[in-house]
């Protein structure tokens, strides 16, 4: 497969970025401004602008509005999101994406979880591990990774180690009585 390389206006051909970034780009972590653009949800775009907006998000490009911007379609200041150019109504109305105005399938951004919520789940989560046996801990994480269980499946830290459940893990034990000769 041929590689795809652009040309510049003499026509002289560009070749492939000359530095790659060495490393990848990290928030300021105490950032109040990161923070509130990474809260605001995205929604109402297609998949490819959703990933556009979403990218702008993750390397600190996106620019939030100050001020509503006016409609394409209704003419009234009712665009409250960046890079809309539709508001939320007539996209709606219309099946269109807001940012685009392509009527292709406009993601629907309502199960996604806010990045405080995961957090506060991750933090729960670690809580509950702390409290287990190494074992068992292990055991849990394996099966998270595998699927096999959820993490609301893990039992509170303060319900004991009597609460885990070995049945269907690797540490069963077979039945030695009913191996024996008699």
């Amino acid at each position: 497969m041929a590689q795809k390389i652009s040309t510049r206006g003499s026509g002289a051909k560009k070749g492939p970025q000359k530095y790659q970034n060495e490393f990848a780009y990290k928030h300021n972590k105490g950032s109040k401004t990161t923070k509130k653009i990474l809260d605001l949800p995205v929604d109402g775009l297609c998949k490819r602008c959703t990933d556009q907006v979403v990218w702008r998000k993750q390397f600190r490009k996106y620019k939030p509005l100050t001020a509503p911007k006016k409609c394409v379609s209704c003419d009234e200041k009712k665009v409250k999101k960046a890079y809309h150019v539709l508001c939320d109504d007539c996209a709606n109305t219309k099946g269109v994406c807001a940012k685009c105005m392509d009527s292709s399938e406009v993601v629907d951004a309502g199960d996604k979880k806010t990045s405080e919520y995961l957090n506060k789940e991750e933090q729960e989560l670690e809580n509950k591990l702390a409290d287990m046996q190494e074992r068992q801990r292990r055991t849990y994480l394996r099966k998270l990774e595998r699927g096999e269980i959820e993490a609301a499946d893990i039992p509170a830290a303060g319900s004991g180690s009597h609460a885990f459940d070995f049945t269907d893990s690797e540490f069963e034990s077979s039945d030695d009585s009913s191996d024996e000769k008699d």
